[in-house]
């Protein structure tokens, strides 16, 4: 409605009400109106019918949209199912260009505002979180682990005689299965040991820099957010080394945006050493759908450059589902949800310290770790010389949780074995080679409440008790 319909409508209606309705709709103008010329996140939180109407006049703008288009190209954004159309907002053209997958699109205007602003509030939601030497991002319709071989085949056009990638020990196979993707080699340094924690291991990587030919290694891909009771990478010190051996820095950052303290050390990092990428999940870190990965840098040359390697167009959905929900939660919801986890995180500490103790166990001293948590698992019976306590017993107290509705909570025995490529590692999923318990993780992920913690307590401790009494009957029949 423009101004001469709203008046051509009082010859309908009073224009008593046709005034009204239409200061209805200017409001909600008006928040576009500061959307397009501020292009940060909202203060608060649009409702769905705002975002909606926007959704729609941006999608008017393709060409699919347009009445009377005639399209006789080979790519027109037809689709054949309505429900797909409505999924999509009648959004079909992706995004990018063969060139460059952040390119505008001629046929595409509303899903190149999109892109464009996805990009600004992605900035705007990152700086939130606390890493303000961040100059650039995009949004790839990729999740973490194929984002960051993106990011290494991207540093690759740069030194093509680079072959190894220097990688410290995380027992989650997607950042190796990301170097091994590339062809490149990892060069894999375990973690140190420090009471309860598992901690970065700079000795080592100084080490491997002196002896390794610098124009063979590619990057140093530390990690930000990992399971307890390893420690989130020492970003600051592996930032430090980089910059003193001139090697780039690709930081793994895949649920770390929610946490202050990690987002603080990053930001430290950026100011004192190198880092030349870093990525983060969309779905780990903003509650959407799995798919996309923020990747961003202090330098734009840098996006620029994954920009332009990127083959062909790309999914718009990711994008979509990251733009929709920024624009929902608006910056009060955005602290609101990351002071709520903190929160929620001491929480959790406290009710799983209690409980523990209560079971003869004990959560893991891992101060440096803001997300996540451990609790052993050690033996109930370790006076009993007859009971084998192994990894079937450890594993089965985890199978129990899952299957009575307790998602989330690995429980890591003390001798699993597992490949990844050609690389075997021992004690898998413990991060190191022999760490000296078995226990189970439990994590404060941002959109996590009170509520949640209470009823995973609740259950943990009834599936506790029950897991207890059948190695108690167990134990019997060994003494037999």
């Amino acid at each position: 409605m423009n101004d001469k319909n709203f008046e051509l409508a009082k010859n309908l209606i009073p224009s008593t009400y046709v005034l009204q309705g239409r200061d209805a709709i200017k409001r909600r103008e008006h928040l576009t109106t500061e959307l397009l010329s501020h292009r940060k996140l909202p203060e608060v939180g649009w409702d769905d019918d705002t975002i909606e109407l926007f959704l729609n006049d941006l999608a008017m703008m393709d060409s699919n949209n347009f009445l009377g288009n005639s399209g006789v190209g080979e790519r027109e954004g037809r689709i054949e199912s309505r429900l797909v159309a409505q999924r999509h907002y009648n959004l079909a053209h992706g995004i990018g260009r063969a060139g460059d997958v952040a390119a505008i699109q001629p046929k595409a205007a509303g899903s190149s505002i999109i892109c464009e602003l996805t990009r600004k509030l992605s900035l705007d939601f990152i700086h939130m979180c606390g890493i303000t030497e961040v100059k650039d991002c995009i949004v790839l319709p990729l999740a973490t682990g194929m984002s960051i071989s993106m990011c290494l085949l991207s540093l690759r056009l740069q030194n093509p005689k680079a072959k190894y990638v220097v990688w410290f020990r995380v027992d989650q196979k997607t950042c190796l299965k990301s170097i091994l993707n590339t062809g490149l080699e990892p060069i894999i340094i375990e973690p140190k040991q420090v009471g309860d924690e598992l901690t970065t291991d700079l000795e080592h990587l100084k080490s491997v820099l002196q002896s390794t030919p610098l124009e063979e290694i590619l990057c140093i891909i530390p990690t930000t957010s990992v399971f307890a009771p390893r420690l989130p990478d020492d970003v600051v010190g592996v930032s430090r080394l980089a910059k003193e051996f001139n090697v780039p820095v690709v930081v793994n950052n895949a649920y770390g945006l929610q946490s202050g303290v990690v987002c603080k050390a990053i930001n430290r990092a950026l100011r004192v050493g190198r880092v030349d990428l870093l990525v983060s999940s969309t779905d780990k870190n903003l509650m959407v759908p799995v798919g996309g990965a923020f990747v961003y840098a202090p330098q734009t040359a840098a996006i620029d450059l994954i920009r332009g390697n990127y083959p062909g167009r790309a999914s718009m959905s990711p994008i979509l589902d990251v733009f929709i929900t920024l624009l929902h939660m608006g910056r009060r919801r955005v602290a609101a949800l990351l002071r709520e986890r903190e929160e929620c995180f001491e929480y959790l500490h406290t009710r799983l310290a209690t409980l523990a103790q209560r079971f003869g166990q004990r959560v893991l001293e891992t101060p440096g770790n803001p997300i996540s948590m451990a609790v052993t698992l050690d033996n109930p019976f370790a006076e009993c010389e007859g009971f084998e306590y192994g990894d079937k017993e450890v594993t089965r107290f985890g199978a129990m949780l899952y299957t009575r509705g307790v998602s989330g909570a690995r429980c890591v025995p003390f001798h699993n074995k597992k490949s990844v490529g050609k690389y075997a590692f021992s004690n898998y999923g413990s991060h190191c080679e022999n760490y000296t318990h078995a226990y189970f993780t439990a994590a404060a992920a941002i959109g996590i409440t009170r509520e949640d913690v209470d009823v995973f307590v609740e259950r943990l401790e009834k599936n506790w008790k029950q897991y207890l009494k059948e190695l108690e009957k167990q134990k019997k029949v060994g003494e037999k």
